[in-house]
């Protein structure tokens, strides 16, 4: 399957807090908060929605392209997905702007506080998909960018015929309900998380059943309680993958998706597809950073059965 993904492309600078945000916070002064967290440490990574869904992807096999614009520091996290196996050869650097960048500090109990600045996403809405050169893309994912560039995606998917996956994200907060609603009406599938479903139903009144008339395909994440999946009439759930240790929670809803999306390109069962991206989200939060992980297709299939009977069908993995 040809996947082209859309969405931000960042570098991402994590801190640990060794308490807990939820004992700083004061009821009666939420609306004037000055809060200042000491943190333990600090590093940064390779991020950004569109090339953490790829990396996974590329680290199962595939070769996803993506559609983005970068900034003039972009060189080596170009070279470093190319090396995986991402084609970044419709990512295009923007004159005189940095990357866009994601700052983010996890407390003990893994809750997160984030801030983002976009730098040279802002040019997203420059990027057209009617410009692409072949092939043809079978699958166009939208997932979190520059509110105008998702609303101009999904419009042209709609006008060239495109299925599209919509993964609002982290840009439900700036999406006006008009640009949501047009996303999922226009979409073949929907990936949210548990969160995202209530607002989802805040802002346009539509419970699962009113988002099944319009997607063929939902999924809900849910944390520790695993994953839904919800097409052709069933509601099929996809329990977690035990982790050995939690290191950092950044990233983890990105790997889900590169996981079931390459079970999806192989054509295989929605129970599969939801079972890889459930480990290909224990990967990712086994370790430090939204691209922290590593493993070779070899040592994904092995741990997948241990958990999984996949009746020899993970072997296609191993072949190329």
């Amino acid at each position: 399957m040809n996947i082209l993904l859309t969405g931000s492309v960042a570098f991402d600078y994590l801190m640990t807090f060794p308490g807990y945000f939820r004992d700083h916070f004061l009821p009666e002064k939420l609306d004037s908060i000055s809060l200042s967290f000491l943190v333990d440490s600090l590093t940064r990574w390779h991020g950004g929605c569109s090339p953490n869904i790829a990396y996974t992807l590329a680290l199962l096999g595939e070769r996803p392209r993506i559609l983005a614009p970068v900034g003039e520091d972009f060189e080596e996290y170009r070279q470093r997905l190319e090396k995986v196996g991402v084609d970044t050869s419709l990512m295009k650097v923007i004159p005189g702007i940095f990357t866009a960048s994601f700052f983010a500090n996890t407390d003990r109990s893994n809750a997160q506080i984030a801030s983002f600045y976009p730098g040279a996403m802002a040019h997203a809405a420059e990027f057209s998909l009617r410009d692409l050169p072949a092939p043809r893309p079978d699958l166009v994912i939208i997932s979190p960018n520059d509110p105008v560039a998702m609303r101009q995606h999904v419009e042209e998917c709609r006008d060239l015929g495109l299925k599209a996956l919509y993964d609002p994200g982290q840009q439900l907060a700036r999406l006006s309900a008009e640009d949501l609603r047009q996303g999922i009406e226009g979409a073949w599938a929907l990936f949210i998380n548990d969160y995202e479903a209530g607002l989802v139903e805040k802002s346009l009144g539509l419970r699962i059943q009113d988002i099944l008339a319009h997607v063929h395909l939902l999924v809900i994440t849910r944390g520790e309680h695993g994953a839904d999946i919800y097409v052709d009439g069933r509601e099929i759930h996809i329990p977690i993958v035990p982790t050995e240790h939690i290191a950092d929670p950044t990233g983890v809803g990105d790997a889900f998706r590169g996981g079931f999306l390459s079970g999806l390109s192989r054509g295989w069962d929605w129970e599969t597809c939801g079972r890889m991206g459930a480990l290909a989200a224990t990967y990712c939060l086994e370790q430090r950073g939204p691209q922290g992980q590593s493993y070779t297709r070899a040592e994904f299939v092995a741990r997948y059965r241990q958990h999984f009977d996949d009746h020899g069908q993970l072997d296609a993995l191993l072949g190329g």
